[in-house]
């Protein structure tokens, strides 16, 4: 932590926030009002806001890769890691080899040695592949004996992952569907509030629908779930949940991929959870 001067006083970051010390070095409770506007002071929280915004854009861009099943390079990963934000996003994460079989939980990335990773009998390992590859859950054959080792290991994943919630496709599935109609009719008293919750969630909306839009086996595929585009006081509900390539074509169920058919779903149920107004009160 180093001072830099501030007036009358020193000021310096500390765990992402601002403090101050007087001219004999004792630490104050907060930074003295007149001093607010001196260009040391807000140089520093600019800084803890541009600190602050880099790391969520870290974690958004770590779960990117995993949502849309893209494998990163070994080199990229080594550059990144130094920096603090990038580590937290990647650190714990499970790491599997080409054929889907997990490597181990990611601890380290050096250009020099590769992987660091704790693999699944709890020892540390290297590995140097050359592409690194951070699977969606549903992907893992083994999620839940993954979870169960994680805690007792005491993983902790800053981007969700490993516990991250999951729906796989019914065996039953008709593959020729076009919609699933499992969170269809969650009613919200106001329309501002579903796209309000929507974007909260981080999905986008687009002509009337949330949106989520995956990767999946180099195939991009969007997730869609209507919300309502008209008057923001009046009344919605969400509509059935639709897949369709990215020029906006439907596609049938059996045609989704089980990423895609999770992230759909973990968006709709989302949404619906929402909702405001229970069926008694529409009832009535």
């Amino acid at each position: 932590m180093g001072w830099v001067s501030a007036g009358d006083y020193e000021v310096a970051l500390d765990d992402g926030k601002v403090v101050c010390r007087n001219a004999a070095g004792r630490r104050l409770k907060s930074v003295p009002s007149k001093i607010a506007d001196d260009p040391a002071v807000v140089g520093l929280r600019q800084l803890v806001e541009w600190l602050e915004r880099h790391e969520r854009q870290c974690l958004v861009d770590v779960e990117r890769w995993m949502v849309r099943s893209l494998p990163v390079p070994l080199a990229a990963l080594a550059r990144v890691w130094p920096d603090p934000a990038w580590q937290a996003a990647l650190r714990d994460l499970v790491v599997t080899d080409t054929d889907g079989t997990v490597a181990g939980f990611l601890r380290d990335a050096d250009p020099e040695r590769g992987l660091g990773l704790v693999d699944l009998d709890g020892d540390t390992v290297r590995a140097t592949p050359g592409l690194v590859r951070l699977p969606h859950p549903v992907l893992l054959d083994e999620l839940e004996d993954l979870r169960e080792f994680a805690v007792e290991i005491g993983i902790e994943q800053r981007a969700q992952q490993l516990f991250r919630e999951v729906w796989h496709r019914p065996a039953a599935l008709d593959a020729e569907a076009g919609s699933v109609e499992d969170y269809a009719g969650g009613a919200f008293k106001e329309l501002r509030f579903l796209h309000g919750r929507a974007t909260q969630l981080g999905y986008r909306v687009r002509g009337g629908h949330a949106v989520c839009s995956v990767l999946e086996d180099g195939r991009g595929v969007e997730a869609r779930v209507w919300v309502g585009d008209y008057d923001g006081y009046s009344e919605t509900e969400t509509g059935p949940l639709v897949f369709t390539d990215p020029a906006g074509r439907a596609l049938k169920l059996g045609q989704v991929g089980p990423v895609a058919w999770s992230e759909g779903m973990r968006m709709a149920a989302a949404l619906y959870a929402g909702r405001d107004i229970e069926d008694e009160e529409r009832a009535a």
